[in-house]
């Protein structure tokens, strides 16, 4: 009986870690409102949008368009689309300027920017600000940079 008693309370202790990992996995896919989610989509309606497979013909041969990777540095440093260019999503708005744009110089709105990062989202909102700043050529790349990788596109570390 206490054999019993013993695997009885040791499946219930492993469905109870199982499904707190499964939670846990949700939740950290999934780590914000709905609200944001709405709030990404209304900004994606209002810029240009293209998958990997376009973003990939346009970096192998970018010409003079910046690639611009809006991720934090951390994520930058492990790696990142060849020749692109870091400016995290939270500091797009100030450090556009002189780190790609070479402020105070006169600056060119129309130059062809691509904006990406690990999931989409911030490449998006990004990519409405720069619009919102007066950038009239600015694409916002919605992949997974994980997806890039795996599909054997270059990366540079």
């Amino acid at each position: 009986m206490k054999l019993r008693t013993i695997a009885v309370f040791m499946a219930a202790i492993m469905l109870f870690v199982f499904s707190g990992t499964v939670f846990a996995a949700e939740k950290a896919e999934r780590a914000w409102p709905e609200s944001v989610d709405k709030y990404v989509a209304a900004a994606k309606k209002s810029v240009t949008v293209i998958d990997m497979a376009a973003f990939k013909k346009i970096a192998a041969s970018k010409g003079d368009a910046v690639l611009l990777d809006v991720r934090e540095p951390d994520e930058f440093k492990a790696g990142h689309v060849t020749a692109a260019v870091n400016v995290p999503r939270g500091l797009v708005e100030f450090r556009i300027w002189k780190t790609v744009l070479g402020y105070p110089a006169k600056t060119d709105f129309k130059k062809k920017i691509y904006v990406y990062c690990a999931l989409g989202g911030r490449a998006i909102l990004s990519a409405k600000s720069l619009k919102d700043l007066g950038f009239t050529n600015v694409t916002a790349v919605d992949m997974k940079f994980a997806d890039w990788i795996k599909a054997g596109n270059p990366v540079e570390r």
